[in-house]
């Protein structure tokens, strides 16, 4: 199967998350960009609150693997604490700081001046457009798990087989509409484009936030 677009595979995951909807207790968060469009029709058809969250990798001192990271989650920074002590030992505390300084200037490009939202005590629904060795959905977790979420959803329209596992031991509970054998990369999964513009990310942002206000 394929899907027409990353808003028809959310619309269609939204489906399978309809236990959620209008859920005061749940807030919806897209990995940027790539979960973005997924991410905000998933969040319009069950009608809750609409995040971003950023990655920035920083250093791969156990492998590709594992690699230290900056996220932000809704306009807060998380930073693995590893960084500082492996910034030391392989000399790269400017570059790190760099990363950290780019991620936060992201993040502010989309957020504007409003503030940091908290998520501490919600459920949330982790939304990607697809999963393929499962390393960018692994930090995200992480990440939520250090702002203290209550619950984490992992929810994608399409993933890698050979992920599953890891992904479900992860996550509290994860929603796919399929899991192929043979994946390939995401891309191949949508008839278009996969990759927002930050432009269009604006757009969603800020289309999600006024579905809330009205």
């Amino acid at each position: 199967m394929k899907f027409q677009s990353t808003a028809a595979a959310g619309a269609e995951l939204a489906l399978r998350l309809n236990e959620f909807h209008g859920s005061s207790q749940t807030i919806v968060i897209a990995i940027a960009s790539g979960g973005v469009g997924v991410g905000a029709e998933v969040a319009r058809r069950l009608e809750l609150p609409f995040e971003l969250l950023f990655i920035r990798r920083l250093l791969a001192p156990f492998g590709p693997e594992n690699v230290l990271c900056a996220t932000n989650v809704g306009g807060t920074l998380v930073v693995d604490e590893e960084v500082p002590q492996a910034s030391e030992t392989n000399g790269m505390a400017h570059a790190i700081a760099d990363g950290i300084k780019q991620l936060t200037e992201r993040e502010r490009f989309f957020r504007g001046d409003r503030p940091a939202v908290d998520v501490s005590g919600k459920q949330v629904i982790l939304v990607d457009n697809g999963i393929h060795t499962g390393s960018t959905m692994l930090v995200a977790i992480r990440a939520l798990r250090k702002v203290g979420v209550t619950k984490i959803v992992a929810a994608v329209p399409v993933a890698d087989a050979n992920s599953r596992a890891r992904i479900e031991r992860a996550a509290d509970e994860v929603f796919c509409l399929v899991w192929p054998d043979k994946f390939g990369h995401v891309g191949l999964w949508y008839r278009e484009s996969i990759r927002p513009t930050d432009e269009q990310i604006l757009n969603l942002y800020l289309r999600g936030e006024e579905t809330m206000n009205e």
